[in-house]
């Protein structure tokens, strides 16, 4: 939570680490937007018939969605960091792939992975999946990509690119992989043999590539363009985007249209065939980080530094649907004009304050003053946390949020985040020793 300075800002502050479940409105649930995310989502990865959607975030967490509902069907929480990939794999199963340098293999409905695969020693920034569906490809800033076989046998490792590996995709045949670093190059990579990869060098670092089903290649870059590469890597063109790099790539199922996000917030849309930018979406002006084409050719998803997932018509440029709430009923209506509540009001989303209503993103606050941090039977805390000497009690839950929680209780998931009015916080306190009280 964090203080302006003023009433208003006070007032509207926002708990931004929350996984909150979202809600379907009636019938227009299914032109809605998404939120659930605790932080930017970095990650869509969409089925072949369009029903379901895994999206990745930086809060660490990945969301299994129904699209045909539009409400969050699963929560998995198992990397230590943000979640940058996520993959749907052709026999139900999901992967996602992290900062944390591993990659999880989950079944639906199970709380844990089946299988973690582990070998990069830096973040993973992409993953991609064979067309036979056979093997998991990723991108690490260790410099390498790795192969990984969904049998259980060992991985293979590429290695080549002198700096960060940001984007990877097998090409249509799967004969081959495509790599894109920062060390401006692109890399075809041949899986038949122990040939040498063909190496092109673009005039700026590359920070995504895709592949079309026609087999062309491509890649986004730091200088705003899309640079095009037939599938042995020949150029055939470039597409200004923008003047910002292009952070995020998708290729439409129709391989008619190319969308191309960028770092401030614009998501190009470009006719492959014309070679041009045919219409920008221009969202709240973050960055937009991840991108992804329903099976209709003309829906694009967007994930995005405001936390939500968007639905945009790809044809017209223009929005669908309203943003979902976490939740239409008021918890706090019972409380109104109490000002701790009103300074409270945001992490509604984050917590519970009675024992029936159970564990959100965070743990229910009911019961809180007296019990030791991290020590709440049924919620999975860090493990930095339990090692923490810590009793909440009015002055403890104060302090946290005068200094904030990076400093108070070092380890913690929660962004840095303070509340610098002393009346704000003795107001949230005895609001909290009220609303909590077992």
């Amino acid at each position: 939570m964090r203080s302006t300075g003023s009433d208003r800002s006070r007032r509207r502050f926002r708990c931004r680490f929350v996984i909150a479940i979202a809600f379907a409105l009636g019938a227009t649930a299914a032109v809605a937007q998404l939120r659930g995310h605790g932080g930017p989502v970095r990650a869509l990865a969409i089925s072949s018939d369009g029903q379901t959607l895994l999206s990745g975030s930086f809060d660490g967490s990945a969301i299994r969605w129904s699209l045909a509902r539009d409400v969050a069907e699963q929560v998995l929480r198992f990397h230590s960091d943000a979640v940058n990939a996520t993959v749907l794999l052709k026999d139900g199963r999901a992967a996602t792939a992290g900062a944390d340098g591993r990659i999880a293999i989950w079944s639906a409905g199970k709380q844990q992975p089946d299988t973690v695969f582990e070998g990069h020693t830096a973040p993973i920034a992409a993953l991609a999946l064979s067309p036979d569906g056979t093997t998991l490809a990723s991108a690490s800033w260790d410099h390498s990509v790795r192969l990984w076989p969904l049998n259980g046998n060992a991985s293979r490792v590429l290695e080549g690119h002198s700096q960060n590996v940001n984007g990877v995709a097998f090409s249509t045949d799967g004969k081959a992989v495509v790599s894109a670093s920062y060390d401006l190059t692109i890399r075809i990579w041949p899986l038949g043999g122990p040939g040498s990869p063909a190496t092109i060098t673009l005039p700026a670092p590359i920070n995504s590539v895709a592949v079309s089903a026609d087999g062309e290649i491509a890649a986004g870059a730091a200088d705003g363009k899309i640079y095009f590469l037939d599938r042995s890597g020949k150029p055939t063109g470039d597409v200004a985007a923008g003047s910002s790099p292009v952070i995020a790539l998708a290729v439409s199922k129709d391989n008619a249209l190319l969308a191309a996000a960028d770092i401030r917030g614009a998501v190009a849309i470009i006719d492959r065939k014309a070679r041009l930018a045919a219409r920008k979406l221009i969202g709240p002006g973050l960055p937009v980080w991840s991108v992804a084409f329903m099976p209709d050719n003309k829906t694009l998803l967007t994930g995005g530094a405001d936390n939500l997932i968007r639905r945009w018509n790809a044809m017209s440029g223009e929005p669908i649907g309203a943003t979902i709430q976490e939740n239409p009923a008021d918890p706090l209506s019972a409380y109104a004009g109490d000002r701790g509540a009103e300074v409270f009001r945001a992490c509604v989303a984050c917590h519970t304050l009675t024992p029936d209503q159970g564990n959100k993103a965070g743990p229910t606050l009911s019961g809180i003053f007296g019990r030791k941090i991290a020590t709440l039977p049924g919620y999975d805390f860090s493990e930095p946390l339990k090692k923490l000497d810590i009793v909440w009690t009015p002055e403890t839950v104060s302090k946290l949020f005068e200094v904030g929680p990076a400093t108070y209780t070092p380890g913690t998931k929660m962004p840095e985040q303070r509340i610098g009015s002393d009346e704000d916080r003795k107001a949230l306190v005895h609001f909290l020793a009220r609303a909590t009280k077992q």
